[in-house]
């Protein structure tokens, strides 16, 4: 009976299908398990064999933890918002919803041509509206919510109103804006409500505000930090320039500590937790004032500006003030333009303008440029009263700190490259320490000089001095810092989430929950508008009215007069939401839903509570990963989730390399060579399409004539044998790269069951791995193996004979190796050991059901097609899926006879099987007694009979 792969796949996927074989219930008396894999942002290329490696290891270990006993939540959905969609619909006229249910379509389709456990039934997609509702209801919630750093957790805006109501803000302890005013009750209570509205934006943990982003003009959108490479868009290469911007922001700054004390409570790979911790960033110093003293054009030479003008800088050494000899600005920085003089202002300007082209990342990255420009203005030392020179240098950004440094060149490498390189004076405070060398030495013992108060002491000493003479005179204190910034929320973008906001007087006002979702409107054009507005900008129905509460024409907002709260319409939020939206609390929508009262029941999230297993990649590691720290977190101060972190364990899957082709073409002519005569020759390497080149490594050429018009009529300088030879290099699998394998085409040609068993054969789920379409018909071949075990020419060969030793030796030691291969998430070796025992029962000749039924439920997580057909021809009903997992016995590996050469003279002539507890006498008396020892004697008496128990046998004589 023939091993028909694609059959038999078809047949299971579409019985899976229709039984709902894999749905989860909320409510079960068994142990829950939740397996996630981070879902799929849908592009048109489809999968490729890269993709599904992640999917297809937590698909194993969802279908173990079915067969242990587990109630197990594996769904999947799609991430379904995104640039990606826009630019196409941007480019071709297409809605973008309309091309997203055309890839979701395609991603479907071939999702369950490999046989994943997903249950359907829970499907989320970002775009949807009946999902992005709950996406806006938790953006209310977060516009509702202040931290209070007292409680150390998020509550709502009313406990603050209440208290700016009973005593003012003087004595409130929040996470806010840096230049809150203070004010008593008595101002508070006389405040208008638009000034009430203005105070508690500088609160809210989602706010408007003036905010430097990274703002591609091609584009027309802001980009988040991760969506720049090398200072142009990642998504078509555009240039990338810093601006300020009025956006909406997240306050994940109030989080930092929680995020960096959370990373110990979960499982997660310790690369990642550093990346993270890097992010957030952590240190502990003191903040210092500068005062600014009057410009060269004030009438008093040495005025000092008021307050507002300070230069605050945060340091983590203030025991090195004194070594201080300039001060850097970030080019960004506010008091820039109130500070630099009339004879630096051109030159100031235009390196500004030259910064704004370079992103965040670009600068940080860059250790060896020296730039900088001179404001002109000085800064007065808190001690000396000395003047300090105020510079501007892209090597200080804006987001980070205050956005402003103290520089001590005796300190620190970039300070003491900048000093050198413009000519300022460089005092030593490290007694000791050579400053002119490249290297600087550990400082963190020396002794502090010429430091007026600090002289002789330690750093440790030295720094908690300073930071109270600080205090003292009102110019500094203590302060921890964190790198991480709040995260700007708005893009310039049509496909995404609306907000749901509307403005009055220019204020943010929240629409009521009942009126969720506001759905995206019809436009025109996905480009902003002409005057530069977002994309929403082109909606003609984009204003909310509400006494009837639902959106309505613009031209009812803009009606005489020209304020249109005489009827109650006002004009409704343009931007959209970023990606990490709805990316950022999708895992506890799986856990209910369908739920259509509320994000997700109470008895949902209480029973599934956390993910269990998480597998996706580590580029998310300061994005997805960290917003949806964030957003869980807000969610449990809330009450309205169990856990404050949203998954126990982590893993991060490696990719798949592809195996790309070059063709050399001779420079300056239409004309390739073959590889092996390109030695001597000026030749240009060029990726040519894989599906051109055979397993030799030889290009179909009339296919890569056909492939570009350019190519139509090149020539081809071949081997002698006529083969044209192409080089093979290991890459990023990339369509770019023509080196993608369509895992459609794996499953058509080898069927689902080797593509999921070879692309965990390639090795460790966590390391990167080159692709080889060549080996896949290794796994195909045991696949056929494992079917003939079963079957014959006849039919159905498995007996209800008792198995032997050593059927039942193979099977658990196979149990026991796969067992623990799972739990380590060692899915490879555990392919090895599936071969390795087949190899043996066929050697074997096993037929017994008693080892061939707990193999079919032992290999069915990893080849489930195969699985089920050999089930239920063994006479099962139910699905494998609902099996128990084969349990190990260790008695079937504890060795009980021992294989003896039995030698004559020294030299083995056979072997015998003895119990390992036979004395000496007996197997003495054992192998004399054997026919075959007599026949080697015939009839002598030997000498001598040598019996080491456990090892030999030796008959002499």
């Amino acid at each position: 009976m023939k091993y028909n792969f694609n059959e038999i796949e078809a047949k299971w996927q579409k019985y899976w299908a229709d039984n709902q074989t894999f749905k989860a219930e909320n409510n079960s008396a068994k142990p829950k398990f939740y397996v996630l894999d981070m879902f799929p942002y849908p592009s048109g290329a489809g999968l490729h064999v890269g993709h599904p490696l992640g999917y297809i290891a937590s698909d194993i270990y969802a279908r173990y933890k079915r067969h242990k006993g587990f109630n197990v939540l594996h769904p999947m959905g799609y991430d379904s918002f995104g640039l990606p969609a826009e630019q196409y619909a941007i480019q071709t006229g297409q809605h973008p919803a309309v091309t997203t249910e055309t890839n979701i379509a395609r991603y479907r389709e071939q999702l369950d041509k490999i046989g994943f456990s997903f249950d359907w039934s829970r499907e989320v997609r970002t775009s949807n509206p009946e999902y992005y509702k709950w996406t806006q209801w938790i953006f209310i919630q977060l516009f509702n919510s202040w931290y209070n750093n007292v409680n150390d957790k998020a509550e709502d805006i009313s406990t603050l109103i209440k208290k700016f109501e009973a005593e003012g803000n003087a004595s409130v302890n929040a996470v806010c804006d840096d230049n809150v005013r203070v004010f008593t009750a008595e101002a508070w209570n006389g405040f208008t409500s638009e000034e009430q509205q203005k105070i508690l934006l500088q609160y809210r943990l989602t706010y408007l505000a003036e905010t430097e982003v990274n703002w591609c003009p091609a584009l027309g959108t802001v980009l988040a930090n991760d969506e720049i490479v090398n200072g142009v868009s990642e998504r078509g290469g555009h240039p990338v320039v810093r601006k300020k911007m009025k956006q909406w922001s997240m306050r994940i700054s109030a989080y930092a500590e929680r995020l960096l004390q959370g990373l110990e409570k979960v499982d997660w790979p310790e690369p990642l937790k550093e990346i993270q911790r890097n992010w957030i960033g952590k240190s502990v110093g003191a903040v210092v004032k500068f005062k600014v003293q009057g410009l060269k054009f004030s009438n008093i030479e040495h005025e000092v500006l008021n307050a507002e003008n300070d230069i605050e800088v945060f340091t983590t050494r203030p025991d090195t003030i004194f070594g201080v000899s300039f001060m850097t600005l970030a080019p960004e920085h506010e008091l820039v333009e109130k500070i630099t003089t009339p004879e630096q202002k051109a030159e100031v300007e235009a390196y500004i303008e030259a910064t704004a082209k370079r992103s965040e990342r670009e600068r940080m990255a860059d250790v060896k440029t020296i730039s900088g420009v001179f404001t002109g203005a000085y800064a007065e030392h808190p001690f000396t009263k000395k003047p300090v020179p105020v510079w501007i240098g892209d090597y200080v950004l804006a987001g980070y700190g205050t956005g402003a440094v103290m520089a001590v060149p005796c300190g620190d490498q970039r300070d003491y490259d900048f000093a050198k390189h413009f000519g300022i004076e460089i005092p030593n405070i490290f007694e000791g320490v050579d400053i002119s060398q490249e290297a600087f030495a550990d400082k963190e013992n020396t002794v502090i000089s010429n430091s007026d108060f600090l002289n002789g002491l330690g750093y440790k000493e030295a720094a908690k001095i300073t930071i109270a003479e600080l205090e003292k005179i009102g110019q500094g204190e203590g302060k921890v810092n964190y790198r991480l910034r709040d995260a700007v929320f708005s893009r310039q973008r049509y496909w995404g989430e609306p907000f749901p906001v509307y403005y009055v007087n220019g204020l943010p006002q929240m629409i009521d929950k009942k009126y969720l979702p506001i759905e995206l409107p019809e436009v025109e054009k996905y480009l902003p508008t002409e005057t530069g507005e977002p994309p929403l900008g082109n909606a003609t129905d984009w204003a909310w009215d509400t006494v009837n509460n639902k959106v309505v024409s613009n031209d009812l907002c803009y009606a005489e007069p020209v304020e249109a709260s005489h009827n109650g319409i006002y004009p409704l939020e343009l931007n959209t939401m970023p990606g990490w939206a709805g990316s950022s609390w999708y895992f506890n929508r799986y856990m209910d839903a369908g739920n259509i009262e509320e994000f997700a029941s109470q008895d949902a999230l209480n029973y599934w509570r956390d993910v269990d297993l998480y597998i996706g990649g580590s580029e998310h590691a300061t994005g997805h990963l960290l917003y949806a720290r964030f957003w869980q977190k807000f969610l449990f101060d809330q009450g309205l989730l169990p856990v404050d972190e949203f998954a126990k364990k982590l893993i991060n899957q490696g990719m798949i390399l592809g195996e790309s082709a070059f063709v050399y073409r001779i420079e300056g002519e239409n004309t390739f060579i073959s590889k092996n005569l390109k030695e001597g020759k000026s030749v240009t390497p060029i990726h040519t399409d894989v599906s051109f080149v055979n397993t030799s490594g030889e290009l179909d050429i009339e296919a890569f004539k056909n492939w570009r018009p350019e190519f139509k009529d090149a020539k081809f300088i071949t081997e002698e044998d006529g083969s044209f030879k192409v080089s093979r290099e290991v890459e990023k699998m990339s369509k770019s790269k023509y080196n993608v394998v369509n895992p459609d085409d794996i499953c058509e040609n080898y069927g689902a069951d080797t593509l999921r068993m070879y692309e965990m054969f390639l090795g460790p789920l966590e390391q990167a791995k080159p692709w080889n379409t060549a080996g896949i018909t290794g796994v195909h071949g045991f696949l056929k193996k494992l079917w003939k075990l079963y079957f014959d020419d006849n039919g159905l060969k498995v007996t209800d004979d008792e198995p032997t030793k050593e059927n039942l030796k193979s099977l658990h030691k196979t149990i026991k190796k796969v067992e623990e291969d799972i739990e380590n998430f060692s899915f490879n070796t555990s392919v090895s050991t599936f071969m390795i025992c087949v190899n043996e029962l066929t050697a074997q000749k096993c037929t017994s059901k008693k080892i061939l039924e707990p193999l079919a439920v032992l290999i069915s997580p990893y080849a489930p097609h195969i699985a089920e057909e050999l089930w239920h021809k063994l006479g099962n009903e139910e699905s494998v899926a609902t099996a128990s997992f084969p349990v190990f016995n260790e008695k079937y590996l504890v060795e009980s006879d021992k294989t003896y050469p039995i030698s004559f003279n020294g030299k083995m002539r056979f072997t015998l099987d003895l119990p390992l507890d036979m004395t000496k006498d007996e197997i003495e008396k054992t192998v004399m007694a054997h026919e075959k020892t007599q026949a080697q004697l015939e009839g002598r008496t030997p000498k001598k009979i040598i019996v080491v128990p456990g090892k030999i046998v030796n008959i002499v004589g």
